[in-house]
């Protein structure tokens, strides 16, 4: 007879493994505000030239982490059947597989700027642009490398280590930055050269760190013994549900992309405008991103021990979380959204009035979807701990893409609204998927564990 847990205890089972996974996002959040505060106060057209650079990282960043994502659910599987023969394999072929990507996406970080000038972006932003990526694009293989062990060690819940490493990394990012990007402490000023250096310094002495964890306090996996050997099963299994959690991941990011830019299409102060109140909207989104971490790890578990009741309960309690979190960030946003946009932004620039005017308006649009964008995250979080990734995957594409960009580009360009026309048209893809999914979830529940509930 299994022991039935109360909401209370999947309340508190919940906070304690994803309080330290939350801290986790919001240090890692912390790296890009850092460069987007700095390059800020370095000017907007740097500030602008990074928003679109940082976008361009992401969406080829995001794909190549659906197999750090796959990792997380099977590790926790694994965990759940104490079966560490298979944790190690997941692990390792989710390591293969972020390399071989890393090293296929590298020519369209090399060669953006040809790509960007294609999507009409303003030559000076462009090239300003390019430049960053032709540094930072190396970062990529740290953080894809870095996101796999993050998922492995989150799905054994050691948790606490992945916050810890993360706040050593925002530290790392914030003096580099701080020396590179104007040249203090004796170091030249480089300004988005800069910027790009110190992202991937960061990037490197995380993996470092964690690497060097995995290897003195979790030795029995022996994740790096006689890691050039292949085990294709493995690899195939990894392939066939991270592939289209990359996809899914790549739909959503597509569509914040594709809004950066729209927004540059307006012209730098509203692409500035955009960075600004984006960086925000993240910042509450990371508690979002570490619930659905947590739903994904407790949905893995529940599966490995095909127990309907825990997993449904547990899917209640962190769905509920999520909305409280929603509704406190809709009143920060409503009440305080001039102050927030001046942290970005120096007293003395020129430019300053017409990005308060914009980012406000944009700041009222970021109110609106928190609830939407807390949702679908969470909702994609427990299908991925049922393995469940295909079908997901197919709304996402049609929630972001057919919906989200469509009413983007209508709201913001037929319609004439601007930016707030482009955040609206994000709202209702959001929306989209957010109904789609949960319904997903919950008519896939019960066929999933297979266990009638208690």
């Amino acid at each position: 007879m299994k022991k039935v847990m109360t909401y209370r205890a999947h309340f508190r089972a919940i906070t304690v493994l994803g309080l330290p996974l939350i801290g986790g996002h919001l240090a890692q959040f912390a790296i890009g505000l850092t460069d987007t505060v700095m390059l800020g106060w370095y000017g907007v057209e740097a500030l602008a030239a990074v928003t679109l650079a940082s976008s361009y990282f992401f969406v080829l960043f995001l794909f190549g982490s659906g197999f750090g994502l796959a990792v997380m659910p099977m590790v926790a599987m694994a965990a759940a059947e104490e079966d560490e023969t298979n944790i190690r394999r997941s692990t390792r072929m989710g390591l293969w597989l972020s390399l071989i990507y890393g090293a296929l996406m590298m020519p369209l970080l090399w060669w953006s700027h040809p790509i960007l000038i294609a999507l009409k972006q303003e030559p000076e932003v462009a090239a300003m642009a390019s430049e960053y990526l032709r540094i930072a694009g190396w970062g990529l293989f740290p953080a894809l490398l870095m996101m796999v062990l993050k998922s492995y060690l989150a799905a054994l819940e050691r948790t606490q280590i992945v916050l810890w490493i993360a706040v050593a990394a925002a530290l790392v990012n914030g003096v580099t930055n701080y020396a590179l990007i104007f040249g203090n402490w004796g170091a030249p000023e480089l300004g988005v050269t800069g910027a790009a250096i110190a992202s991937v310094v960061t990037q490197i002495v995380s993996l470092l760190c964690v690497i060097a964890y995995t290897v003195r306090i979790m030795p029995e996996h022996s994740l790096f013994q006689r890691f050039w050997r292949p085990d294709w099963d493995m690899f195939q299994r990894v392939l066939r549900l991270g592939v289209p959690i990359g996809f899914t991941t790549l739909a959503e990011a597509s569509l914040f992309a594709m809004s950066a830019i729209m927004m540059g299409w307006l012209g730098k102060v509203p692409l500035a405008a955009h960075g600004i109140a984006l960086n925000l909207a993240s910042a509450t989104f990371m508690v979002h991103l570490g619930l659905s971490n947590v739903a994904t790890i407790r949905a893995g578990n529940a599966l490995g021990r095909r127990d309907r009741g825990h997993l449904e309960r547990g899917a209640i309690a962190v769905t509920g979380m999520s909305l409280i979190m929603s509704a406190l960030a809709i009143a920060l946003f409503l009440i305080y959204a001039e102050p927030l946009i001046s942290l970005f932004i120096e007293n003395n620039d020129p430019l300053r009035p017409q990005i308060l005017a914009i980012g406000t308006g944009l700041l009222a649009m970021a109110a609106l979807f928190q609830l939407v964008d807390g949702a679908q995250i969470i909702a994609l979080g427990l299908l991925r701990g049922l393995q469940d990734a295909k079908v997901p995957m197919v709304i996402a594409v049609i929630s972001y893409w057919l919906v989200g960009i469509s009413t983007s580009y209508y709201f913001g360009f037929v319609q004439g609204m601007g930016g707030v026309g482009v955040w609206l048209g994000l709202v209702v893809g959001l929306a989209c998927a957010a109904a789609l999914l949960m319904v997903r979830f919950w008519t896939r529940s019960v066929r999933a564990v297979g266990v009638p509930a208690e």
